[in-house]
């Protein structure tokens, strides 16, 4: 208990990408983010939220020694007794993607439901671990006899990866086959990096350039030479008007990828930047 009471400390979002992966608690860095968009959050209060619920889950799987009933009795908690589910009537709001909306709400998105479903999970002596699989984020158990995967936002439901063969085809449409990688576990700062492309897209497509912008910038804490996000931030910061930043920023994706594929694109966005910038002049 003490350990996880630690971790509650002021850390700031630069602190945990500083941090090796090993380091970070998931839970934590999760509301870490969420202190941006809600700066009066109280993180303790979150991690007694989470200690109620793990102690009802110890008491429903005490005495069972199969991964899969353990994780059957904290699905009876979670999904059951406290009645969390997956948000399918309103899943691009925001408030998904903040752990402390999706605590109070009892409700979000496959990757912060996965969230809270490891941290129960490893207070109860289930150590989990995530699974980035192309449009849905789960999460696995590996051990004896197998891999068990669970699916947080659809009530917990157990598979092996036959299963997630399947579900894979049906959220594709068919278009997606799965692939050995698809299954493979993540880490810490790839799930971290995953929720904030989750809030970029949002405010993005919202148009929410101040909010989109610090989705990005720290997503580069994580990844400070990620091309992608270097360019994206160079392009929100000229839809926000950040001209100057804009170009510093579009500049150096060129530098870095030289010969990428969109590379024409952006040096005709530079160019038109530097001409706005002049007119402002």
């Amino acid at each position: 208990m003490e350990r996880y009471k630690t971790n509650a400390r002021a850390l700031t979002f630069a602190e945990l990408a500083a941090l090796d992966d090993e380091s970070i608690d998931l839970f934590t860095g999760a509301l870490v983010i969420a202190v941006d968009e809600y700066p009066r959050l109280d993180r303790q209060s979150y991690l007694d939220k989470l200690e109620q619920i793990a102690f009802e889950a110890q008491n429903a799987s005490a005495g069972l020694g199969d991964p899969s009933d353990v994780l059957l009795a904290i699905n009876s908690v979670i999904f059951l007794d406290y009645g969390y589910h997956g948000n399918r009537q309103n899943y691009y709001d925001p408030r998904n993607s903040f752990l402390n909306q999706v605590i109070d709400r009892r409700t979000g998105i496959p990757i912060t439901l996965s969230i809270l479903y490891m941290a129960l999970a490893e207070r109860v002596g289930i150590p989990l671990l995530g699974v980035g699989m192309p449009g849905h984020f789960l999460v696995k158990h590996s051990g004896s006899p197998g891999e068990i995967f669970i699916d947080p936002f659809n009530g917990g439901r157990l598979m092996d990866a036959g299963g997630c063969g399947k579900l894979l085809e049906e959220i594709s449409g068919g278009r997606l086959e799965l692939k050995p990688d698809h299954l493979r576990a993540v880490s810490k700062k790839q799930i971290l990096t995953r929720m904030l492309a989750n809030l970029l897209g949002i405010y993005s497509e919202g148009k929410d350039y101040p909010r989109a912008i610090r989705a990005v910038e720290y997503i580069l804490m994580i990844e400070p030479d990620q091309p992608g996000y270097i360019r994206d931030r160079g392009l929100l910061l000229a839809a926000a008007g950040r001209q100057r930043e804009s170009i510093e920023a579009l500049e150096r994706y060129l530098r870095l990828g030289p010969n990428a594929a969109d590379g024409p694109h952006i040096r005709e966005s530079i160019k038109k930047i530097k001409a706005e910038l002049s007119r402002l002049n």
